[in-house]
């Protein structure tokens, strides 16, 4: 730590070898129509041919020699902004950019510089384009986030229907996902039909899937981070849409004019009224709300209160039914301490919970699980040249992990009340990183994030005879602990290091290195992640999951920068990734410690990526080629398996096309290698009970995947000059019927003794028709 901390200030020390009165320009860049804050504006002085962009709340600094400058702000899909200034003191001037074309259709915009591909730093990293997410083929009619992130370059579906998805060789719970800095445990509606984000309340996403910048950690793979739109300071306006599943509204508007706004969006399905009309009994539903208010006091302070309430509901009949879902609360306090010091103080509140029941006279039992969070996060920019930018600050956690509590809901039921033992843990981390310009031709990103995470009581720690041995659950010992009083501590850090090197004005060649820890342990015996499945802490009987990635690539733009071209190749190594016993007992299991098996992984691929900005077409071509692999004593007799999520080959294309002012369309394909599972290889019999015997993990592999999906927007030419503006989005998903297996299960044959396999497949060639209307 103290070598990093040495080579990190003799690296900012080479900027300030000079001497000379200087003063600050600084303010917030934002969009002319309504008052958002702008995210990756470029502020570039002309005399010196450098500059900065916005950071995420569309604050710039830049601080300069005293003299004349002319400076530009420019912004992909919006007119640019000269500024002539006379800089002999400081100054605090903000920004309103126009569209650059103000139609009736809605105007496509990207957060990013023309060059960006090549110019910045950063590298592993995507935008998600919301509007063009809004303009693609979607699942019955509901644009959706996730599903298109799923077809960028290194990330794998976790499969039909699910909302889940893998990240260079990570398993799914390996993905931090925010909204509004909160953090999301399980992202999905309906199965994972549909995500957890509304796309109308979306403002930015952002997909880090290597050379993750030091303020962000928690997990090994990724981190998506999304934010939602500030509300309107300038008028009211709305906006929703009729689907075939589920319907929407948005309302935002100001509360004091270009002070102060406020945004609520809420969507519900309506399956369940269907049902009820069929006389069916069955029951499944989701809703969600996404709120928010801001107050700009001043430029100096700025206060914002974000919240989500999301909820799923199944229940079949009279047998079972079950339940679950997120809520977040997120207060951000934006404060510039002087010109150049920028500072965001913000308190999170996150909880994820389910339940389940089941109904019968006899074995009738409600079962409840939680993992709660409240966090709390300081993170300061200070812009101390041009050149440098130095980001820092200080993050903390408190977890409480409630694996199941299950009650018995008749008198007589063969079940008692059991509570199983909660779990806590405090999550601290201290990070400094700063972004250098060395050169015209050469950027560096580098700092240092120290991981400590502390397990700490209310609790009791059992020794076991033998913890690897599920057979056997013997406790020999057992230590209690008051009340955060510390079990274990986990000291881990975490260098990162980024280098962009430029070729031509072009072109560019990026490498990264970041290692990750990860203190969250998700409990599931399965590929994708369940809404019933629980987490637990880094304990005495888990230790912090690590790993380490390295990523080289390079980066080409072409015809003024309407194609971007990117080829990346990585390698991931993992450390204690945490795996589960053959035929392991999870469900409700006291004994869970036993169960644990932790391991090594392996992964590594190569990526090539282009995309479209510009023109009547636009969209993105991606192939991955991909290898992930796991080594885990006690499983699959300590010999190496494929993960679950290993994929070989990749394909994603990614179409719009905008034919007239009434019409675009819109296409997906995706290709996929089949995913590895496991089949029984024979059986026995125990006790008059025909048992599955399994000798290989993953030892097989479900068909390929792929899929082709279109759609049609209708924009009416009669919404000119009108208030209310309406579209029609006809889609159709999986076009030519393609069976794309699900999963694979063995049952009983016809003759006694025999096993079958039936292979179980989702969904077939499904039409929609969405109506969406904004006022």
């Amino acid at each position: 730590m103290k070598n990093l901390l040495l080579i990190f200030l003799i690296l900012i020390s080479t900027s300030l070898a000079y001497s000379q009165e200087k003063f600050t320009l600084n303010g917030y860049v934002k969009d002319f129509d309504n008052g958002e804050e702008l995210i990756g504006v470029t502020v570039l002085v002309k005399e010196i041919n450098n500059g900065v962009i916005t950071n995420v709340y569309g604050f710039y600094s830049i601080t300069l020699p005293a003299g004349k400058y002319t400076v530009i702000y420019s912004y992909v899909g919006y007119n640019n902004v000269v500024y002539e200034v006379e800089l002999d003191q400081n100054i605090e001037r903000n920004i309103e950019l126009t569209p650059a074309s103000i139609q009736l259709q809605e105007v496509v915009v990207s957060d990013e510089a023309p060059d960006k591909n090549v110019s910045d730093v950063s590298m592993s990293r995507n935008e998600v384009d919301i509007s063009q997410v809004k303009k693609l083929p979607a699942l019955l009619g509901e644009s959706d986030l996730l599903k298109t992130v799923q077809m960028l370059p290194g990330v794998v579906t976790a499969g039909e229907g699910t909302s889940a998805y893998f990240v260079r060789g990570g398993s799914a719970d390996q993905n931090l996902i925010l909204i509004d800095e909160a953090p999301i445990y399980d992202p999905s509606h309906l199965f994972g039909l549909f995500s957890v984000f509304n796309a109308d309340a979306i403002k930015d996403s952002e997909l880090y899937k290597g050379g993750i910048p030091a303020r962000y950690g928690g997990r090994l793979s990724s981190i998506l981070d999304v934010r939602t739109k500030d509300g309107n300071n300038k008028r009211l306006q709305g906006s929703g849409g009729i689907g075939w599943l589920a319907s929407r509204f948005q309302l935002e508007g100001p509360i004091q004019k270009e002070k102060s706004s406020f945004l609520l969006s809420a969507r519900r399905s309506y399956v369940d009224l269907f049902l009820a009309a069929a006389g069916e009994d069955n029951r499944a539903f989701f809703y969600d709300v996404n709120a928010k208010v801001n107050w700009k006091h001043q430029n100096n302070n700025r206060f914002f209160l974000a919240a989500y309430l999301g909820r799923d509901a199944f229940r079949s009949g009279d047998d079972f039914g079950f339940d679950w879902g997120n809520k977040t609360t997120t207060f951000r306090w934006n404060h510039l301490f002087n010109e150049r010091l920028f500072s965001n103080t913000t308190f999170i509140a996150s909880q994820f919970d389910f339940g389940l029941e089941f109904i019968d006279p006899v074995q009738g039992f409600d079962w409840t699980a939680r993992i709660q969070q409240l966090s709390f996060k300081e993170d300061l920019t200070y812009f101390l040249t041009p050149k440098n930018e130095v980001n820092f600050g200080y993050h903390v956690s408190w977890q409480k992990f409630s694996p199941g509590k299950i009650e018995p809901t008749v008198e007589g039921s063969i079940f008692v009340t059991t509570d199983l033992q909660r779990l806590f843990a405090l999550d601290h981390a201290f990070y400094l990183s700063n972004k250098q310009t060395v050169s015209d031709r050469l950027t560096l990103e580098y700092g240092v994030r120290l991981s400590v995470f502390q397990n700490i009581g209310k609790s009791t720690i059992f020794t076991y005879e033998d913890q690897q041995d599920n057979t056997n659950t013997n406790v020999i010992g057992s230590t209690a602990y008051n009340s955060f009083e510390t079990i274990k501590t986990f000291v881990n850090p975490e260098p990162r290091f980024g280098a962009k090197y430029t070729l031509t004005p072009t072109s560019s060649i990026k490498v990264s290195y970041n290692r990750m820890a990860q203190n969250v342990h998700l409990v599931s015996s399965g590929t994708v992640p369940l809404p019933f499945n629980t987490w637990q802490p880094s304990s005495p009987y888990l230790d912090s999951q690590l790993a380490d990635q390295v990523a080289i690539g390079y980066f080409r733009n072409f015809k003024d920068n309407a194609y971007e071209f990117s080829v990346e190749a990585y390698y991931k190594d993992m450390d204690n990734v945490t795996d589960f016993a053959d035929n392991a007992d999870i469900f409700f299991n006291e004994h869970l410690a036993t169960e644990f098996r932790q391991g090594s992984s392996e992964a590594y691929g190569l990526e090539l990526f282009l995309k479209k900005n510009e023109g009547k077409v636009t969209g993105f071509a991606a192939y991955t080629l991909a290898k992930a692999e796991r080594t885990v004593p006690g499983v699959n007799l300590g010999q190496p398996f494929d993960a679950n999520y290993d994929r070989r080959h990749n394909i994603s294309l990614v179409g719009t096309y905008n034919h007239s002012k009434r019409w675009d369309f819109g296409m997906n394909f995706v290709y996929n290698t089949g995913r590895p599972t496991t089949i029984p290889s024979g059986r026995y019999e125990y006790q008059n009970y025909n048992v599955d015997f399994i000798t290989e993990r993953n030892g097989y592999r479900l068909p390929d995947f792929h899929r082709l999906d279109l759609s049609a927007t209708l924009t009416p030419l009669k919404n000119e000059g009108r208030k209310w503006k309406t579209s029609w989005v006809f889609s159709i998903y999986n076009v030519y019927n393609r069976k794309n297996p699900f999963t694979l299960f063995t049952e009983e044959g016809d003759q006694p003794g025999e096993k079958t396999a039936k292979m179980v497949y989702l969904f077939p060639i499904l039409p929609s028709v969405t109506y969406n209307f904004r006022f």
